[in-house]
């Protein structure tokens, strides 16, 4: 019975071994897992009440900017005949190409 007793010790001491090598794994796969996930970018960033202010405050300047410039009206570009027709005449040639290489 002495070898089943001695079996069984060296059995428990790699058990033990063998535990204590999963927990250091399990302990580096952790700290990694914090590291590296990325958990801390997904964090939700809070704003101080001044700076929401502040924030407002600007949008309000922002679109009482805007609405000041609303009232003026501005002037419509017009082109010139001349520049129309080179417009006009580019625009036949394409369309000439494009009923050229549908007949064929």
């Amino acid at each position: 019975m002495a070898t089943v007793s001695s079996i069984m010790k060296q059995l428990k001491q790699e058990r033990d071994r063998v535990e204590r090598k999963l927990t250091g794994l399990n302990a580096a796969l952790t700290a990694f897992a914090n590291v590296y996930s990325g958990s801390a970018t997904n964090r939700k960033r809070q704003i101080s009440a001044a700076g929401r202010k502040r924030i407002a405050a600007a949008q309000r300047a922002r679109w009482a900017k805007v609405r000041g410039k609303a009232d003026v009206v501005t002037p419509r570009r017009t082109m010139s005949a001349s520049s129309r027709r080179k417009i006009a005449a580019a625009q036949r040639v394409r369309w000439a190409k494009v009923r050229k290489a549908t007949k064929s």
